[in-house]
């Protein structure tokens, strides 16, 4: 049941329709069974097979999280931890790794004996279920923080099983922390003029980036290009990689967007969870700008537990590659994720050592006083315009392993860039426009945004419904005939 299509949007209307209802008429309770029963139909609609997975994971966690609270001995607490966090991790390994893991050990095999490489069917797994990565990381932070003492054991099982389940956030993400949502359950709903004009506001802007920018950039641009790279020139293999670092950006926040306004009309917050990535100055503001709820999920139950920044800085170093590895392969069972995670990590660490070799070199005093040279707009301006600039494109760079299915693919594509042949013919002024926009929008002025926001949200009923049939008209006419899935449904 895709966000961007019209059976969502029939689904959701009788969802707002009925939990509001409950709420006036037979109070909060009821509201919160009927949105679990809806939010496990939603997922039973993916595949129903997979349901019992979801209720049996988040049944587990919140015994064990209850376990882990009364139990005072630091060994056996210890181990319900350890028995959490392998039960969680090994069913997404299972599900999402399984195939890749047999097929490289039938590689490794035949490398060996000079077989013939080769995997059965019986021992594949066939589709893992959707949103495994997203529900998973949620549930199982959820014991770690009540073992941690960041957080005493929720008292409401039902509750609990709705953080989990809840739809809006289940196959795609936010990340959502349970210290932010489990709250939200507790309260008695409610719903303002300016919440609902939000919501709408937010679905609105999340339609139009995935259906006229994103969409309408991977038919007619990105796909083509990665498929055959050797059909265009430089110039054009170059838009079809800034075309995907803006498919992907559009899709996924759109996604967000979508989101976060639904979750908002039902009376229920998310966390932001992209902030303009692409005005990152450097890779470390690109990941607390991109993907925010997984970068920060990454930091605190990773990194960090992994010693962080606070042993040697060859230490820091590795922390930095392992998360970024993982976090790579977290995003798909492909050895390009894992590269393109080793590329992330790698950045990291370079712009860590740049930065650190700066303030070493720096004189005592200077950062405070500040000369007049670094004070200048003169001078930050076009050094902070290249650092934007440099880093934009290391993660284009880095995109192209992400998009690609076989690393030859991506040297075929390098190889083409590599030309500098500047024919343009499959770039359009109105395909080149759609790139522009989803790419300038990152350099709005954040007050433009909150302006046309603001003026919707205070808006008349009657001009928010015309501005929304306006935008229905828009979405229609540059709807493809089906449907296009949202790029992170994949993980």
């Amino acid at each position: 049941m895709l966000f961007n299509t019209l059976r969502y949007a029939e689904f959701f209307a009788a969802v707002f329709v009925g939990s509001w209802a409950l709420v006036r008429y037979a109070g909060a309770w009821p509201r919160l069974v009927f949105l679990l029963l809806v939010s496990y139909g939603f997922y039973a609609a993916w595949d129903w097979r997979y349901l019992p997975l979801i209720f049996a994971s988040s049944t587990v966690d919140f015994l064990l999280a209850r376990a882990i609270a009364r139990e005072e001995r630091p060994r056996a607490r210890r181990a319900m931890l350890i028995a959490t966090v392998a039960l969680n991790l090994g069913f997404l390994g299972f599900f999402k790794y399984w195939n890749f893991a047999i097929e490289n050990a039938a590689a490794l095999r035949a490398l060996l004996t000079g077989e013939p490489a080769s995997v059965g069917h019986a021992f594949r797994v066939l589709l893992p279920p959707v949103g495994i990565s997203f529900f998973t990381f949620e549930s199982m932070s959820y014991v770690v923080d009540v073992y941690r003492g960041e957080l005493p054991p929720h008292k409401s099982y039902l509750r609990y099983l709705l953080f989990v389940a809840f739809f809006p956030h289940l196959v795609a993400g936010p990340i959502v922390r349970p210290r932010d949502l489990l709250p939200q359950f507790e309260r008695a709903p409610s719903l303002t003029l300016e919440e609902g004009g939000e919501g709408l506001f937010l679905v609105a802007i999340g339609l139009v980036k995935k259906v006229v920018l994103s969409d309408q950039l991977a038919l007619n641009l990105v796909d083509r290009v990665f498929e055959r790279p050797e059909n265009y020139s430089a110039l054009e293999v170059l838009a079809g990689v800034y075309g995907y670092a803006a498919q992907i950006y559009c899709d996924f926040s759109g996604y967000t967007d979508i989101a976060i306004g639904s979750a908002l009309l039902l009376g229920v917050r998310f966390p932001k969870n992209f902030d303009a990535p692409y005005k990152a100055h450097n890779l470390a503001d690109f990941w607390r700008r991109w993907h925010i709820s997984l970068s920060t999920w990454l930091r605190d139950y990773l990194y960090i537990p992994l010693g962080g920044n606070r042993g040697s800085e060859l230490a820091t170093y590795r922390n930095l590659m392992i998360t970024m590895l993982l976090g790579g392969l977290w995003h798909g069972a492909s050895w390009n994720f894992v590269f393109w995670g080793f590329l992330h990590g790698l950045g990291l660490a370079v712009t860590r050592a740049f930065q650190r070799a700066v303030q070493r070199r720096r004189p005592v005093g200077e950062g405070e006083r500040g000369g007049e040279a670094a004070g200048s707009p003169f001078v930050r301006f076009p050094i902070r315009a290249l650092c934007v600039l440099l880093t934009f494109h290391y993660v284009c760079f880095a995109w192209i392993f992400f998009r690609v299915p076989t690393f030859s693919q991506a040297v075929l594509i390098l190889r083409q860039i590599g030309t500098l042949t500047t024919f343009h013919p499959n770039l359009p002024p109105v395909l080149v426009a759609l790139l522009g926009v989803a790419l300038l929008s990152h350099y709005v002025p954040e007050r433009l945004y909150e302006r046309a926001r603001g003026a919707f949200i205070a808006a008349p009923a009657p001009v928010q419904g015309a501005l929304l049939f306006l935008v229905a008209i828009g979405l229609h006419e540059a709807a493809s005939a089906a449907a296009v899935p949202f790029v992170y449904f994949q993980f």
